[in-house]
């Protein structure tokens, strides 16, 4: 008899769970890059249950340099993507009706680092210099900043070299080029592990240089936010998300160790991505994920500012919204 009893409250305690899983509903992350602090709040959603307690069931795929997010989203391979706005908004004109519903990133981290040998000391100093850029849609920002200084991009002596960059700081180290990209949480830090001094270095944050655009924001595709039950899984999903964003900028740490615990390549260590979460905070400070409006019309004024190379060639309707984090703030 007891073994029976046993056995039935066994077989409900795992019918109940199964039941818990179905209902459970599936939201795919397609991230713009591997696992690493840059996207700490969503690991740390799930792994907190934030996500869980939303009633949702969320896969985190993580990008890579091959991993294109808009091209994966409109290929049915994700719900929600990470992205950067430049590229989202390029994107949208070419056909491809991304929405930004969140955006957790209120700065840029993206900046310029030049060797100080190579003469660099001022933005005019780029003229005719070797500029390491990564492609993957994370030109934009760079491209529409050089429009706006005047200098063209095609190698010749009135504009600058383009050395389309690997994700990666060996151009630098091996002074094939001036400066390169970086960000303030990742390669900056590789760049000084490898040995440079920073007062070797001279660095333009494009914070700065007042041509940053918004990075790392949500998005999805416009035609699913007529389904009022995808609007109300984006609203939790966007509402845990934050929690676990929050949560992150608090426990530096611990949000690290939990990002760690993700990467399935073993490429990441402790020390790394403590400080990438560090410098991460710093970034997504001051969002409740809401986008503000004035950041935005700042980027679509700086991508638009390109001359007769815009990277944009209009103004956007229609490529955000305020109705999911109206609904997941309340």
């Amino acid at each position: 008899m007891k073994r029976t009893i046993a056995s039935l409250l066994m077989s409900s305690a795992l019918s109940l769970a199964a039941f818990d899983a179905m209902a459970a509903e599936k939201v795919t992350l397609q991230l713009k890059w591997v696992t690493q602090a840059q996207f700490a709040g969503y690991y740390v959603a799930k792994d907190k249950g934030f996500y869980e307690a939303e009633g949702l069931d969320v896969e985190i795929k993580p990008g890579g340099p091959d991993i294109a997010p808009p091209q994966v989203i409109a290929g049915g391979g994700a719900d929600v993507v990470v992205d950067w706005m430049p590229s989202a908004l390029a994107t949208r004109e070419k056909g491809v009706a991304l929405v930004n519903i969140a955006q957790p990133f209120k700065k840029s981290g993206m900046m310029l680092t030049c060797l100080k040998e190579s003469g660099v000391a001022t933005p005019a100093d780029f003229k005719s210099k070797t500029l390491g850029v990564w492609f993957f849609g994370n030109e934009y920002p760079f491209l529409s900043w050089m429009s706006q200084l005047g200098l063209k991009t095609d190698g010749g002596p009135d504009g600058v070299t383009v050395l389309k960059q690997g994700f990666n700081v060996d151009p630098l180290i091996q002074k094939q080029a001036a400066c390169i990209s970086t960000m303030t949480y990742n390669e900056y830090g590789q760049v000084l592990d490898a040995g440079i001094k920073p007062e070797d270095l001279v660095t333009f944050k494009y914070e700065d240089q007042g041509v940053a655009t918004l990075e790392d924001g949500l998005y999805v595709l416009e035609d699913k936010l007529k389904d009022p039950a995808f609007k109300e899984k984006m609203v939790k999903f966007v509402r845990a998300s934050m929690k676990g964003w929050k949560y992150a900028e608090e426990h530096v740490d611990e949000a690290a160790g939990i990002v760690l615990e993700n990467d399935a390549t073993g490429a990441q260590t402790e020390e790394h991505q403590k400080r990438m979460m560090g410098e991460i905070a710093k970034l997504t400070a001051g969002s409740n994920g809401a986008l503000d409006e004035a950041d935005y019309t700042r980027t679509v004024a700086s991508l638009m500012k390109g001359g007769s190379d815009p990277v944009i060639t209009k103004e956007p309707a229609g490529a955000w919204t305020h109705e999911i984090t109206d609904a997941a703030l309340k």
